[in-house]
């Protein structure tokens, strides 16, 4: 059995995969500062995207999105903001997203959400 870790790693493999299929540029992966960690950071056109990926092999606790709530969310806001600054990419467009994993039954079900949070 996985661990937990893993499987988390397994999820943002599959997420990976599936935005590469929609055109994404994967940037970075798994990018960390002391204060936080974005998962895949990835170029979707002019938009430079941050994006969490939340895995779960059942619903039962809720579904995986409702994992992202506001906490999250400002870390993911604060570590994007580090990562700018330290790229210079003050004038590009960024947005943030979340990409479902659910690995149930034996089949993978990907739901991709696009600006699911915005600074505020």
């Amino acid at each position: 059995m996985k661990t937990k870790y893993q499987q988390g790693m397994h999820g943002q493999d599959e997420a990976e995969i599936f935005l590469k299929s929609k055109n994404y540029k994967i940037l970075e992966r798994n990018y960390r500062i002391r204060t936080g960690e974005i998962d895949l950071i990835a170029r979707d056109g002019s938009f430079i995207v941050f994006i969490e990926v939340k895995y779960r092999r059942s619903v039962s606790y809720g579904f995986p999105r409702e994992a992202v709530g506001r906490v999250k969310q400002e870390k993911i806001i604060r570590t994007a903001m580090h990562y700018i600054a330290t790229k210079k990419l003050e004038n590009q467009d960024c947005r943030f997203d979340v990409v479902e994993v659910l690995h149930q039954n034996g089949n993978i079900h990907i739901n991709h959400i696009e600006n699911a949070f915005a600074v505020s």
